[in-house]
């Protein structure tokens, strides 16, 4: 495993996947500065799900140990002090010691890098889940206009099936926290499949 490394914490009411695209609205000082600086050093910043506290202001916050490395891929300014970020969720990482935070609010962890998921091709008896996302693929582009999911597409792959699913199950954060964390992205799949056929998306 690698040394821990010192990332910026950006703590959200979501939860990032890997794969998954990102939107933010940035107006905090201190955010400001961290999309700055992440800009300037080519660097990604942490994104952890809030336990509880509130996104803005210097609240008392508490936040999940786990959470997903977001790498900035564009930036639009939108008035005075107020920036359109878009980001996409990239490896897994595990808090190592006791966050700090910084006089300017912001939350800086030493953080241990997660293994990827293992490429692996759906199980037969998930394919049917994996063409009901083929359909709301389609229907979101229809609605929205725009692809709903960063391409290309890996429908070939469990780990991206499920995260995908992930993203837009209605399901409680914590729940979203723990499917997230599986390490075995076959599991995951299984237990989107299951919850989907529960629902009668799928048979």
């Amino acid at each position: 495993m690698s040394p821990p490394q010192t990332i910026a914490l950006f703590p959200l009411k979501s939860v990032l996947f890997p794969g998954a695209l990102l939107q933010l609205k940035v107006f905090e000082p201190r955010y400001l500065d961290l999309v700055s600086r992440c800009l300037r050093e080519n660097e990604p910043f942490g994104v952890v799900c809030l336990a509880a506290g509130h996104e803005v202001g210097r609240n008392k916050v508490s936040f999940e140990s786990e959470g997903v490395l977001a790498h900035i891929d564009e930036v639009d300014g939108e008035g005075a002090n107020l920036l359109r970020v878009r980001c996409h969720g990239a490896e897994r990482f595990e808090i190592a010691g006791a966050p700090r935070q910084q006089p300017d609010g912001l939350w800086m962890a030493e953080v241990d890098l997660l293994p990827a998921d293992e490429t692996v091709s759906p199980e037969p008896a998930y394919f049917a889940t994996v063409q009901a996302l083929q359909q709301v693929i389609a229907s979101l582009r229809e609605q929205q206009g725009k692809s709903p999911f960063a391409e290309p597409f890996s429908l070939d792959d469990a780990g991206w099936v499920a995260n995908r699913w992930c993203e837009i199950l209605p399901v409680p954060l914590a729940a979203r926290q723990k499917l997230m964390m599986l390490p075995d992205p076959q599991a995951r799949l299984r237990l989107v499949h299951e919850y989907l056929k529960g629902k009668g998306v799928v048979q």
